[in-house]
């Protein structure tokens, strides 16, 4: 009987396999086998050759080198060679404005346009020496949760053997940025939990247009460049490398304008931090001291400001300041502090700074820069009108004029005159005057500080000057 049962299978099996279209079938059924495991392995095979044979590099938008690149992708470049020029050519491009004033400034004045052209998004193929560079700019849907700027990449490809062109590249686009912002200051702000160029560059400004009191200038850059020479030395002795400074004065004296000069004399760049901003923690704040861009000045101004007039919630749910005394003592100096750090605190009332925030080790260096004295106004002179007044009669008269009016805090009968003026209130005077150094002196009575009272309102309403 099995006998028999195996023959019948036998049999049936034949059968099909006799039958045209089941044959077919099994025939396109391995073939169709045969091509999906052949697909498979030339995918792993490409992928396996892609890996070895190409190396990508990725730079993210917010990664600083990021702009560099689009710099030098950007750049004009000759490529000889009829299948070199084609296959280089880009299409998509993306275009950057930069609009600036020509002449006078003014509303509907004429304006100089500068058109930036760089690669858009989308792949493009450059050619550095003799490596050719696959480039990919892509926009991804995610956004930056802090400014809701969408997160972007691009990816360089090239051959491994010419992985090294990639340092080349880098140098090179390196140098663009340092050859487009050479003589100017940049300066940063807060965004979010990060650090932002705030605007454009600013022109960096000459040290020897600040004019402070005799001495004053000197001491503190001799300071500040005593201080930079001696990384090592602090590190020997296992002290943390940061020198803090707080200049103090009346408004208008020339601090933040020194410390804005300092840095262009250093090539650093300037990070301000405003303690009062809304969103400002203790914790926000020793996280961006640790990450303050590299050769930056701190600029802490208005110290003073950021603990008073604390107030309830408002409406708008916003409180006030939020990062307490501690937090900016552990900020400046405490475990979480930063090192490589140069700070400057600002503030026009010192009597109101806590010693625990000025004790050395926070503030290792203070220096009063007050009202305009006889040297600064005489040097000031000679930088505006120097030209015109060769012989110095002009400058001579003026300072008469101005210790005629007390402004050097001693009247005409060498009595104190408890009277001031400001470095400000001075070149104001000299700017209002470009050209007229006879009328300098006429309005120098114009320096006097002046007083100005609240205006008060009538029972009718209307406002009433006072007397």
């Amino acid at each position: 009987m099995s006998t028999e049962l195996s023959a019948g299978n036998v049999v049936g099996f034949q059968a099909l396999f006799d039958n045209p279209l089941f044959a077919g079938g099994i025939g396109l059924g391995a073939l169709g086998a045969a091509a999906a495991f052949a697909r498979k392995g030339a995918l792993v095979a490409l992928g396996t050759a892609r890996r070895r044979l190409l190396v990508n590099v990725e730079i993210s938008k917010q990664d600083p080198a990021y702009p560099w690149i689009l710099a030098w992708l950007s750049k004009p470049r000759e490529t000889p060679g009829f299948i070199a020029s084609r296959l280089t050519r880009i299409h998509d491009m993306s275009v950057t404005t930069l609009t600036t004033s020509r002449g006078p400034a003014g509303v509907g004045g004429p304006t100089n346009a500068h058109f930036f052209l760089q690669p858009g998004y989308g792949r493009h193929i450059v050619k550095h020496g003799n490596a050719y560079i696959a480039v990919n700019r892509e926009k991804h849907n995610t956004a930056n949760m802090n400014t809701g700027e969408p997160h972007e990449i691009v990816q360089m490809t090239t051959l491994w053997a010419h992985r090294h062109v990639f340092e080349e590249v880098f140098a090179e686009a390196h140098r663009l940025a340092a050859r487009a912002n050479e003589g100017k200051t940049t300066v940063y702000s807060v965004r979010g939990m990060d650090w932002a160029p705030l605007g454009d560059p600013r022109t960096k400004r000459p040290l020897a247009s600040v004019i402070l009191d005799e001495g004053v200038k000197e001491s503190i850059v001799a300071d500040v460049k005593d201080f930079m020479s001696r990384q090592q030395w602090y590190i020997d002795r296992g002290i943390p490398y940061r020198r803090g400074y707080l200049l103090f004065g009346p408004p208008g004296s020339g601090k933040s304008s020194f410390i804005q000069a300092l840095a262009g004399e250093l090539d650093f760049s300037v990070a301000m931090v405003n303690l009062s901003e809304m969103g400002m923690t203790d914790d926000k704040l020793a996280y961006l001291l640790t990450k303050l861009p590299k050769r930056s000045i701190l600029l802490l101004e208005d110290a003073d400001a950021a603990f008073v007039n604390r107030r309830q919630r408002d409406s708008d749910g916003y409180s006030g300041a939020t990062v307490t005394f501690s937090g900016l003592l552990n900020a400046l100096d405490g475990l979480a502090a930063g090192e490589e750090r140069i700070a400057f605190l600002t503030t026009n009332h010192i009597d109101r700074l806590d010693s625990a925030l000025i004790r050395p080790g926070r503030v290792d260096m203070t220096v009063r820069i007050g009202e305009a004295t006889r040297h600064q106004a005489a040097l000031m002179w000679d930088r505006f009108y120097g030209d015109i007044d060769q012989d110095h009669s002009g400058r001579e008269r003026f300072l008469a004029r101005l210790n005629d009016l007390g402004l050097f805090g001693v009247g005409a009968n060498g009595e104190p005159s408890n009277r001031h003026t400001s470095t400000a209130a001075i070149q104001g005077l000299f700017l209002f005057n470009k050209n007229d150094m006879e009328g300098a002196i006429e309005m120098a009575e114009g320096l006097i500080p002046r007083k100005f009272e609240p205006m008060e309102k009538n029972p009718e309403g209307a406002i009433k000057t006072p007397a």
